[in-house]
């Protein structure tokens, strides 16, 4: 059985991660621009955003793992004998996985008997920790590493990502947008619909109050997966807006007739750009889904595309 690795971009609980038996290398978070903490480790997600709700004057960053910490973390399992697979945050949003490419090309010489797959999830946060979730899985049932490694890219991409953010302060801080949008949108209210496709961050809509947003959100959602609940995984994840999850969450699950996990707190490694008061949803497809069939269906392939066309939209 090999080892599952993945960055703290996947947002797992350390629950989770003591449960699935997963290593988790974090990234560093600083908020004052000189002392960077590991995320997750010196400082939790609650203690990070509550900082950044009550102190607007803080100027967050995050800073990718480097080379060295894969390094770290890869070296006893190879020494243990273990293969290793490794699933990174969108090599779009960071360069972690160059770090950990670069680390195993390191150790490479010193353990030529064993194997080193980075995998780049082209995705983040909830939408990475479903991946992540079928890899487990997968590694339970005692697949080689090749077949998991395999069908984990077919997983990545079914992966959709939909979330909204409660101000544009932060995509500003960021250098997202620009000064004058960010104030427009806070003093009209707009909230931006964002998604991502091919690994990077899109805007989908704009819509001017939370309620809508949702709404619009759970139509498009219903919309594309009504006719093909039993192939997916679904997960909504929220930045200190835990009742606004749980109730998006029970309203999907309501209309989809499904279960749903209890929404995801999620990291610094986005959060950082969404700041407080963001809510997402991701789906994909169980890796079973790609066994059934050796090519997508085409109802499988309209599972995969983007459902928020414009007759879906709740009008603005």
């Amino acid at each position: 059985m090999f080892t599952l690795i993945s960055d703290s971009g996947c947002d797992f609980t350390k629950a989770e991660v003591q449960k699935h038996n997963i290593d988790i290398i974090p990234f560093y978070v600083t908020l004052d621009g000189e002392t960077y903490l590991k995320e997750g480790v010196d400082i939790s997600k609650e203690e990070y955003f509550t900082r950044l709700q009550n102190d607007k004057t803080l100027f967050p960053k995050t800073a990718q793992p480097s080379p060295q910490d894969f390094v770290d973390i890869y070296t006893p399992h190879l020494e243990a004998g273990k293969d290793i697979i490794t699933l990174t945050i969108s090599s779009k949003f960071s360069g972690t996985f160059n770090s950990a490419t670069l680390a195993a090309n390191m150790l490479k010489d010193e353990y030529p008997n064993r194997k080193i797959i980075i995998v780049d999830s082209l995705s983040c946060a909830i939408g990475q920790g479903l991946i992540l979730k079928e890899m487990v899985k997968m590694r339970n049932k005692g697949y080689s590493i090749t077949k998991t490694a395999e069908l984990a890219e077919e997983v990545i991409r079914s992966v959709k990502i939909y979330f909204s953010l409660d101000t544009l302060e932060y995509l500003k801080k960021g250098g997202r947008v620009g000064p004058t949008t960010a104030l427009v949108g806070g003093i009209l209210g707009l909230r931006p619909i964002l998604h991502i496709v091919d690994g990077a961050v899109e805007q989908l809509e704009t819509v001017r109050g939370k309620n809508r947003v949702l709404a619009l959100m759970q139509e498009g959602i219903v919309a594309a997966l009504k006719d093909n609940v039993e192939d997916i995984n679904l997960i909504v994840g929220h930045i200190l807006r835990e009742e606004d999850a749980v109730n998006f969450k029970n309203a999907l699950a309501n209309s989809l007739q499904m279960p749903i996990a209890s929404p995801v707190e999620v990291g610094a490694t986005i959060g950082t750009h969404a700041g407080p008061g963001a809510v997402a949803i991701a789906y994909c497809k169980k890796h079973e889904a790609f066994e059934k069939h050796s090519q997508l269906s085409a109802p499988a392939r309209a599972f995969c595309t983007d459902q928020f066309s414009s007759e879906n939209k709740i009008a603005v």
